[in-house]
């Protein structure tokens, strides 16, 4: 059974960087999309950016210019790289991997912006 693994959620200070990873532990087939969503305590989860089987990324508006999404399709896993991090960016983080018949979703990550 496949199970995807979260890590590098934590406690940073405005203006700080974390990167996410999200690994799957077994093999995937038939990729669409991976992404990461976000979900901040009383708010629905949103998706934050998403990456393509070819490549392709998008981002939501709020977040363009510091966060970076990658994959490498040989571990089948996904990355988002979050710079200059802001106080409203803090939520439980979740990693997405989209296939033609089933979508995986990670345990969730706690990302908190304080100082």
């Amino acid at each position: 059974q496949v199970q995807l693994v979260e890590s590098g959620g934590g406690l940073v200070q405005p203006g700080g960087s974390l990167r996410l990873s999200c690994a799957a532990s077994g093999s995937i087939f038939s990729i669409n999309a991976m992404g990461w969503y976000r979900q901040a305590p009383g708010k629905q989860r949103e998706l934050v950016a998403a990456i393509t089987s070819s490549g392709s990324t998008g981002y939501t508006d709020s977040v363009k210019g510091r966060f970076t999404i990658s994959r490498d399709n040989a571990k089948n896993t996904v990355y988002l790289q979050m710079n200059s991090l802001k106080p409203e960016d803090t939520a439980v983080y979740y990693c997405i991997i989209a296939t033609m018949d089933y979508d995986y979703w990670g345990q969730g990550t706690q990302v908190t912006v304080s100082s």
